[in-house]
């Protein structure tokens, strides 16, 4: 299922209903969405409970609002018995639909618990497709028609390369009993050893299987600080010199951490926010919120910008020499992703303002005169608020007092006219 959606969906339903006195058309509008779609989100995932405007928690009006009556008063015996019977059975008819699909859905459950979701999606569908409908199966588990006939069709072929891989495991197996350090380049390198030309096998095929059986070469495990990464064996030069523009989307990015505090009575200590900003247009593509400083941080902000773009390759990305920004992983992510790192000077803030200035605002803007937040889940709430207004709804003086997302469409705008 799709489980980052409905994360995203549970805690916009989740800001409406904590906040106090919010209105649906306020809380859409703050987040640059459709009522309508809100309206549904809280249907589905609502507790039809909302937080009032003194802080008392209320019935929800979403939940609690009359129907408007469909009777007709001058509607005969005959045809209010007709009528009746018409929703009754349209009722039972409903029912049914929904019982059959709590029935899958709950069926489905143990399925999504497995390595790989989209084929346990069609594995399910497989398994269940002389119970119920392929077309209701598929609409349930999300995934088209024509993709899962595609995998059915290829399932003669998955048979053989699982014959293949068994046969080849066992041949690890024993290979890996003689020497349990041996890991994939060995072993590959001994399965290989004499072995004619169309028999040799590849290291990552090895990889593969090995890693599906659970076998691997030992490793001594070293005792290291998660917070202090190995540095890169690379010195990154600075590529901006402080020249935080860009002539278009998706060329240069910023990113910092800044540590967001938590008042004693909430658990005291921080949480830290990474992110990553379009030089262009200063659109937020990606932020992550944990309660660490290791590389995994910057790495989800980074990962979450890709996303959002869809690929960041071929542009800059500028930050301090913070460890977690000098590591090896970090500078892995990056060249994997085709980007092009970029540092300023150790000890000048300055080399990073625009990242810095980002982190400010968005500290005085969401504590205002507080020290510290109450607690962990009003800090995530109130900048999960704050960090998706910024894209839709924040003016910003550099895109001419016009939001991120409204400046970058303008360019888009552009260039579709010109061509």
């Amino acid at each position: 299922m799709s489980s980052a959606r409905d994360l995203d969906q549970l805690c916009k339903v989740d800001l409406y209903e904590s906040t106090p006195g919010a209105t649906l058309r306020g809380i859409a509008e703050d987040l640059g969405i459709v009522r309508g779609a809100l309206r549904q989100w809280l249907e589905t995932h609502g507790s039809g409970k909302k937080t009032a405007a003194d802080g008392t928690l209320t019935d929800s009006p979403l939940w609690s609002a009359p129907r408007p009556s469909t009777v007709d008063p001058d509607e005969s015996l005959e045809q209010r018995v007709a009528r009746l019977e018409a929703e009754n059975a349209q009722l039972r008819a409903e029912t049914t639909k929904l019982t059959t699909e709590r029935e899958i859905l709950q069926k489905a459950a143990k399925y999504f618990g497995r390595g790989d979701a989209l084929v346990s999606r069609f594995q399910f569908v497989a398994d269940h497709s002389a119970t119920y409908p392929v077309k209701r199966l598929c609409e349930l588990v999300e995934i088209e028609r024509s993709s899962y006939y595609a995998w059915q069709s290829g399932a003669p072929a998955r048979a053989e390369r699982a014959a293949h891989d068994a046969e080849l495991l066992e041949r690890i197996r024993v290979i890996h009993s003689e020497d349990d350090a041996q890991g994939v380049p060995r072993i590959t390198a001994e399965l290989n050893d004499g072995a004619a030309l169309e028999d040799r096998v590849n290291h990552k095929r090895v990889a593969r299987v090995m890693r599906a059986a659970g076998l691997a070469g030992f490793v001594k495990k070293r005792q290291h600080r998660t917070t202090v990464p190995e540095p890169a064996d690379q010195a990154v030069p600075d590529l901006l010199g402080r020249d935080f523009t860009a002539e278009a989307p998706n060329q240069r990015y910023v990113g910092d951490i800044t540590y967001l505090p938590l008042s004693e009575a909430g658990g005291g200590g921080n949480l830290y926010l990474a992110t990553v900003i379009d030089c262009y247009s200063r659109r937020l593509l990606g932020w992550a919120i944990t309660d660490h400083m290791r590389t995994d941080l910057v790495a989800d902000a980074l990962k979450a910008a890709a996303e959002t773009r869809g690929s960041l390759a071929g542009a800059i990305f500028h930050s301090d020499h913070g460890p977690v920004y000098t590591s090896k992983a970090y500078a892995e992510l990056c060249a994997q992703l085709g980007l092009t790192q970029s540092m300023g000077a150790v000890v000048s803030s300055a080399d990073n303002a625009m990242a810095e200035s980002f982190n400010a605002t968005a500290k005085r803007e969401v504590l205002r005169d507080a020290a510290c937040f109450t607690d962990e889940l009003t800090c995530r709430r109130k900048m999960f608020r704050w960090l998706t207004r910024y894209n839709t709804k924040r003016r910003h003086s550099w895109c001419r007092y016009q939001p991120p997302n409204t400046y970058e469409r303008a360019y888009s705008d552009k260039l579709a006219l010109a061509a």
